[in-house]
């Protein structure tokens, strides 16, 4: 091969691989080895050569067609690992070749890809079953916005399982009758570093502002909540302070790598961030297009990430409140910019350390699986605003 040949990876169907690839090639004995290292029960093994340390099981990768069709597949590193792995072990006689390169998926086939695990020889098994499924589910029922929800909570996996950057969550609270007039604001942060998961959460009170209270258009609003921080310390400064201080958190964020800021439905938020005069030019929704160039900052909405786990169109969004009860998430003094700051972040964490959006919706809601299309049904008492509003009713709060 000439050297200026480019070397294409991508990801590989499970299905070619574990049905075809064995068949295409020359000696049959070779076949049998193929067979026998990708068995259900072998591959999943912790002496298995394609054992991930620290994952219990074996660890593939769920792919997002742009049609929003879900794929099991191996990564075109791992097909190739175990060519070399079978040879190395005098298993095969020569280096047994590659699949069809016609059989690869490339980054642009696939609108998103995400890690997935599987811990023993049965879930894998009848991983394929619930994928084809979910695909015949879909086909047909999902509106726009609920398939752009679907591929960016894929998105969003597989960037939180990568461990790279930092996500900042992110809440501003202002004055009721003037929206000009901040009041509050709160942030809560993941990064890690050499593995290590480090957080960060604050939250500030604009002293000039304190006698600004929303007790006429915001449900169930307790002022005296403003003061109650659970997660960490609160201040009280000044605007000028205030804004000095929003500017210089998202600025020394940025030398850790990718900025994900993290809002619940974000559209005023990011506003706020503009009147404090604060540019967040280059800013994009994920997923990311296959083969663009990765923005500065890229902005998460837990919103849609719930959108996503219940097959919700964009005239059903769900509340922080809600989402947080959904996801069994007790929360308490809702409306403090930093504790819903940090109720954003449980919630991000929650969902992006998870299990895919299919497998992870019928996870939580085992009893009320779509019978057509993707739309969680869910019960009236979980439809009930006053009801899923109520604070800490899954049990006694805990501060993180």
């Amino acid at each position: 091969m000439p050297k200026d040949t480019p070397v294409v990876t991508g990801y590989y169907r499970y299905t070619d691989i574990w049905h075809e690839w064995h068949k295409a090639l020359p000696n049959p004995e070779d076949g049998k080895r193929v067979k026998a290292i990708l068995a259900h029960d072998s591959i999943v093994h912790p002496d298995h050569p394609l054992h991930v340390e620290g994952v219990n099981g074996v660890q593939l990768y769920l792919g997002t067609l742009h049609t929003g069709e879900a794929r099991l597949l191996f990564s075109s590193a791992q097909v190739d690992y175990i060519r070399y792995w079978l040879h190395a072990m005098q298993l095969t006689k020569e280096m047994i070749p590659l699949p069809y390169s016609d059989c690869l998926l490339t980054k642009s086939n696939l609108r998103t890809v995400s890690p997935v695990v599987y811990p023993d020889g049965f879930s894998l098994r009848n991983a394929l079953k619930v994928i084809d499924k979910n695909n015949k589910r879909l086909k047909g029922s999902a509106r726009p916005y609920t398939t752009q929800c679907r591929f960016s909570f894929e998105d969003v996996r597989a960037r939180w399982n990568d461990k790279r950057g930092v996500w900042l969550a992110l809440d501003f609270e202002a004055w009721e009758r003037d929206h000009t007039v901040l009041t509050e604001f709160g942030w809560s942060l993941v990064r890690w570093e050499d593995d290590r998961e480090i957080k960060e959460t604050g939250h500030l009170i604009v002293d000039e502002h304190q006698k600004y209270t929303n007790t006429q258009y915001v449900k169930n609003y307790n002022p005296a909540s403003r003061y109650r921080f659970h997660f960490g310390t609160q201040e009280i400064v000044n605007r000028k302070t205030f804004t000095s201080r929003i500017k210089d958190i998202i600025e020394t964020q940025r030398q850790y790598g990718p900025l994900y800021l993290v809002f619940h439905n974000e559209s005023q938020d990011t506003k706020y961030l503009a009147s404090l005069g604060i540019s967040l030019e280059g800013l994009s929704n994920l997923p990311l297009l296959p083969g663009s160039t990765e923005p500065p900052f890229m902005l998460v909405d837990t919103s849609e990430l719930i959108a996503a786990l219940l097959g919700s169109d964009k005239g059903d969004s769900k509340g922080l409140s809600k989402t947080c009860h959904l996801l069994s998430i007790p929360t308490k003094d809702l409306h403090n910019a930093g504790n819903d700051a940090c109720y954003t972040m449980l919630a991000l964490e929650a969902m992006a350390s998870g299990a895919p959006v299919d497998e992870q919706s019928q996870q939580r809601w085992p009893k009320q699986a779509p019978t057509n299309g993707v739309k969680v049904p869910l019960q009236a008492w979980q439809e009930d605003s006053d009801f899923s509003d109520m604070e800490g009713v899954a049990g006694s709060f805990k501060a993180a």
